[in-house]
């Protein structure tokens, strides 16, 4: 991540948080990136040699009306943290459920160099991690049949996200919300590809599953999905919560951000483990492991094929420095 001098960006130095620090809301970051240029983004500083084991861990306060998330991360040129509130009670007050901002700073001296919303940095950066998932596992060359879990800003980005990288035949949307699912799949058709709203046995006939809710349980029975069939589940970071069940990881290849992260925090994972249906060594690889190609093309399409995201500090730093420096704040520095 080539970054800018410690000068600061070109209104001038920002050695605060004051009224020179730029800052970015989320009408200002939807057109700054694509999710296939985050997708990149992410790519790159896996190829740069950035190392996932070795991120920070995400520190979770729990506060009265929910939790507080703070997540650092340093690499190279840049530095970054971005403080998210999880609050499961705002959507009745008509407020968003994720909350927070993005701290992004210079590498060498520390100093603030632009603030993002951290709930629309989020709602790029998740789906960007799945769509380079996407591009190594998900079959290729034929229009993809997606059942896509949720209604709420991480499906509307992960549909985008996944359009950026397969073509899609058809969208099914599975949502407790029947509006929230008549809107999504409105949506969707208004992308392309035909949609509709479903029920969870729609897996059986799917290219892809694509998980983004607040589910506790599993939201279906992993024994309905094909052995082509790829999995994407984004929905918890908590090891009790999950969203997919043991039959589905059980017969999975899975795939996971980092080891480390996955056995800290991934309840898809660690409640097989705690049943006694899988083990540690379960894990069939990780995503820097796709980038890099020490993975077959693909996966083994023998079976399905399960990415296990929990979200982690250097891909929020990866993305908030590809928007910064769309903004064209390197080249002014």
């Amino acid at each position: 991540m080539k970054g800018p001098t410690a000068d600061g960006p070109a209104d001038g130095p920002a050695d605060g948080l004051g009224d020179r620090l730029p800052q970015f809301g989320a009408a200002a970051m939807a057109g700054l990136l694509t999710p296939a240029e985050a997708a990149d983004a992410l790519a790159a500083a896996l190829l740069g040699g950035l190392d996932p084991e070795s991120s920070p861990q995400r520190t979770i306060v729990p506060v009265p009306e929910g939790e507080l998330l703070l997540m650092p991360a340093a690499s190279g040129a840049y530095a970054g943290v971005k403080i998210a509130g999880v609050a499961p009670g705002n959507p009745a007050r008509g407020l968003p459920r994720i909350t927070g901002s993005y701290l992004l700073l210079d590498g060498p001296t520390l100093r603030p160099l632009a603030l993002f919303d951290g709930a629309a940095l989020t709602t790029l950066r998740t789906p960007a991690v799945s769509a380079l998932a996407l591009r190594h596992l998900a079959p290729a060359g034929r229009p993809l049949r997606l059942v896509l879990f949720g209604s709420g800003p991480q499906a509307y980005g992960h549909l985008e996200a996944t359009l950026a990288v397969r073509e899609l035949a058809e969208v099914v949307v599975v949502a407790r919300n029947p509006e929230g699912a008549d809107r999504l799949a409105a949506h969707a058709r208004s992308l392309g590809p035909a949609a509709r709203t479903g029920t969870a046995e729609a897996v059986a006939d799917a290219d892809l599953v694509i998980c983004c809710t607040t589910a506790r349980e599993p939201l279906f029975d992993g024994r309905l999905a094909g052995p082509g069939c790829t999995v994407v589940a984004v929905g918890s970071h908590e090891p009790t919560a999950r969203e997919t069940d043991t039959a589905l990881v059980r017969r999975s290849a899975v795939y996971v951000e980092s080891r480390a992260a996955a056995l800290r925090e991934a309840g898809d994972l660690l409640v097989p483990e705690a049943e006694g249906a899988i083990g540690p060594g379960h894990i069939t690889g990780t995503l820097a492991d796709l980038v890099a190609g020490r993975m077959p093309a693909g996966g083994a399409q023998s079976c399905p094929q399960l990415f296990k995201s929990v979200g982690m500090a250097w891909e929020d730093l990866a993305v908030a420095v590809a928007l910064f420096e769309a903004t064209g704040a390197r080249g002014t520095t």
